[in-house]
C-alpha cells in the first residue's frame, strides 16, 4: 500500500492511498477510506471508467430500467463521485457535508464537474422546488453510519416532497439483511410514506455479516432485472418501529 493522503478533518478521518489488491483482485487502485477500514470509494487505475463496487452498479440499473429518460437527481454523499460522474450529460446536484471529501475527489480521482454543494444533505433538499428531481441517491455515511436525521420520517417527507410523481429515493445501507433492527426499521419508516419499496442485499458468507443493502421507495411499481444486480438478491425486511426526528 502507498499512502497518498491522511488527515482527520471536522468530520472523519480520511485516507487516499493506492493498493495492488482490492478485495481479492489484483491490478492498480486507489481508496478514499475513512476510518476503521471504511472504503468510500475506489479507482482501477488501469481502467479509470469501471465501476468496481456493486452498489453503484445496482444502483444505476435501477435507474436506467425505471425511468431511461430521467435528466434531474439529487444524491447526498459524494464519494469519489462514482454514479453523478457515470452520467455527465444528466443533471445531478450532491450534497456533501465534508469540503475535505469533494477536494479529494478532485485531486486523485479526477472529478471534473461542478455540481456538488457542501453541507448538511437534507437541509440542502429542503430548499430545493417542490417536484423536481426523477431520482434521490441517499449514500451518506459516518463512522457510526447511516446518520439518523437521514432516515426519519421527517426526513422521508421532505423527500417524497421533491420526487416527482414518479420518482424514487434509492438508499445504500450497511447492514445484516433482513435480520438487522435497524434495517427493519428504516424499510417500515420508508412504507410510511411511499406505496411501493423494494430491498436487495449483497450476497455475504453468512447471515451476521455486515453487508450492503439497497432500499428503494416509489410510488409507482418498481421494476428490475435481477441479472444485472450486480450480485444483489432480494430480501423482506422484517416489521421494525418508526424512526423519527424525536427519538
Amino acid at each position: 500500500m502507498h499512502l497518498l493522503f491522511k488527515e482527520s478533518s471536522h468530520n472523519h478521518e480520511i485516507s487516499v492511498y493506492d493498493t495492488t489488491e482490492l478485495y481479492g483482485e489484483k491490478g492498480k487502485f486507489r481508496v478514499l477510506q475513512f476510518a476503521n477500514q471504511a472504503v468510500q470509494g475506489a479507482m482501477d487505475l488501469n481502467n479509470p471508467a469501471r465501476i468496481l463496487f456493486e452498489y453503484p452498479r445496482a444502483i444505476i440499473h435501477f435507474m436506467e430500467f425505471n425511468n431511461p429518460s430521467f435528466e434531474d437527481v439529487f444524491v447526498i454523499g459524494h464519494g469519489i463521485g462514482t454514479i453523478a460522474g457515470h452520467f455527465p450529460e444528466k443533471r445531478f446536484k450532491v450534497a456533501e457535508l465534508d469540503d475535505k471529501v469533494l477536494e479529494l475527489s478532485k485531486k486523485y480521482f479526477g472529478y471534473r464537474l461542478d455540481n456538488v454543494v457542501v453541507g448538511d444533505g437534507r437541509h440542502i433538499l429542503c430548499s430545493e422546488d417542490a417536484h423536481n428531481y426523477d431520482y434521490m441517491i441517499l449514500d451518506a455515511f459516518t463512522e457510526k453510519g447511516t446518520p439518523r436525521h437521514l432516515i426519519s420520517k421527517e426526513f422521508f417527507q421532505i423527500a417524497r416532497d421533491k420526487l416527482d410523481s414518479g420518482g424514487s429515493i434509492i438508499m445504500n445501507l450497511m447492514g445484516k439483511g433482513d435480520h438487522d433492527p435497524l434495517i427493519n426499521a428504516i424499510h417500515t419508516t420508508l412504507r410510511e410514506e411511499f406505496a411501493y419499496t423494494q430491498s436487495f442485499a449483497l450476497r455475504s458468507e453468512g447471515n451476521a455479516d455486515i453487508q450492503n443493502i439497497i432500499i428503494v421507495g416509489r410510488n409507482k411499481p418498481i421494476g428490475f432485472q435481477l441479472r444485472n444486480m450486480a450480485g444483489f438478491t432480494e430480501i423482506e425486511p422484517g416489521q421494525g418501529h418508526i424512526i423519527t426526528d424525536s427519538q
